[in-house]
């Protein structure tokens, strides 16, 4: 394997907190050196100008292969993932069949093996069949490979099934993985409820139910001390309970998606499911809550909850449309276009989000540019100005809010242990 020198670089690496202009050799698959000088042996890369940073994770992905292979399959969404700059991701469970045994979880990692882009994690079921009544088999399901647990899009509804969730995961360190919502104050439910879906005439899904399934869980997480991972957070409420349970010294952790601190519910007024996802847009107080939180630490991690759709099923009327967006091509853009640009993050603290965060949450050995670590490596160009066009995505599917946009930050290059994987060189 050929080594690369990466020469002239912003390396930003928050797992050791560095933030230097400095060159980074690669060799054997792993990092070798800082500050190295070229022998003429070396692939050089100038990065000057460029950001240098620990490949980016993504915790929180539906890669829908076995099952739903029309809307996204293990080859095309990590091929979207490199795009996006991301050289690791964790596959959620909600497959058909479900990823519940050791059997599925092993399908999962040999597909993504012979795809042969980037790294993929998977999540398996808490719960057999997602259907919240027995524990599935936790012990084998770890011993397959499985890193997390979560019923994703079914929340765990029953609370004593949730308590054994965490013991037994406790067990083996791993985290429980849970969709904050109580179904019943959702039912019918397509946007955000509040005055715009008042005036639309459309159900709403209360703000409420988030945040009591989250409290529940919180609470759970306090008796038995385990791993609590709170999905994809949209309220307010829901970020000041973590927020007073990680004072408490709760053992809880979140994530928040690009569209929950970009859009509103009043982008629903156009009817466009594009727009219609689970949890639904909120209103400006919680966008607002949600850039508080990943300013103060209380969201952890900064995910895209990639949920594709073929174009014929987010077609239907809006009431009958799925809900979910795809993801992983525009977050990056997203970030730097709306929380870093703007001053409420800067570099090495969006990037620990999509990065070292994500992989401590997940007991994975990535995000990190430490020497011997694996060298998966992002450079990103921060000035790029690019247009989101749903024609070029690597994704099979392309319904993105964002179609048009225009986006400031992107990835230039992406290694995966050591070997160029994708470059817009």
């Amino acid at each position: 394997m050929p080594s690369i020198l990466i020469q002239n670089g912003r390396l930003i690496d928050p797992s050791q907190q560095i933030d230097r202009v400095t060159s980074l050799l690669i060799a054997d698959g792993r990092i070798a050196a800082y500050d190295a000088a070229p022998t003429g042996q070396e692939t050089v890369l100038d990065a000057t100008g460029k950001i240098v940073a620990p490949g980016l994770i993504d915790m929180h992905v539906h890669l829908r292969e076995p099952g739903r292979e029309e809307d996204e399959t293990i080859a095309s969404g990590t091929a979207a993932a490199l795009a996006g700059g991301f050289t690791s991701v964790a596959c959620m469970p909600n497959t058909e069949p479900p990823i519940d045994s050791q059997a599925t979880v092993e399908f999962v990692r040999g597909q993504a093996a012979r795809a042969d882009h980037c790294n993929v994690f998977v999540v398996a079921c808490v719960s057999k069949n997602r259907e919240g009544k027995e524990l599935a088999e936790i012990g084998q399901l770890v011993e397959a490979g499985a890193v997390a647990f979560s019923d994703d899009g079914a929340p765990i509804y029953n609370p004593e099934l949730m308590r054994r969730a965490f013991e037994y995961c406790l067990m083996f360190d791993k985290p429980v993985l849970n969709h904050a919502e109580i179904r019943e104050l959702t039912e019918h439910g397509v946007m955000h409820e509040g005055l715009t879906s008042l005036i639309l005439g459309l159900t709403g899904m209360p703000p409420a139910a988030e945040h009591v399934m989250a409290s529940r869980d919180l609470a759970l997480a306090e008796e038995t001390g385990g791993r609590y991972h709170l999905m994809h957070v949209s309220t307010g409420g829901s970020i000041d309970s973590v927020r007073r349970a990680k004072l408490r010294g709760v053992r809880v952790t979140t994530e928040v998606c690009p569209h929950h601190f970009t859009l509103t519910d009043e982008s629903l007024r156009s009817f466009d499911s594009n727009f219609k996802m689970n949890p639904p847009l909120r209103g400006k107080g919680h966008v607002k809550g949600c850039i508080d939180g990943l300013i103060d630490g209380t969201i952890d991690a900064i995910v895209t909850d990639h949920a594709p759709h073929a174009k014929e099923k987010k077609m239907q009327e809006l009431d009958q449309a799925p809900f979910g967006i795809v993801g992983l091509e525009t977050a990056l853009g997203l970030v730097v276009t709306r929380l870093i640009e703007p001053g409420h993050l800067d570099w090495p603290t969006a990037l620990a989000k999509m990065t070292v965060n994500p992989a401590r949450i997940l007991g994975i050995n990535k995000g990190t540019l430490k020497i011997g670590a694996d060298a998966d490596v992002t450079i990103i160009d921060p000035h790029a100005h690019w247009t989101v066009d749903p024609a070029e995505f690597r994704s099979q599917s392309t319904n993105t809010p964002f179609a048009g946009w225009e986006l400031t930050g992107r990835a230039e290059t992406v290694i995966v242990a050591g070997r160029i994987k994708f470059s817009r060189r």
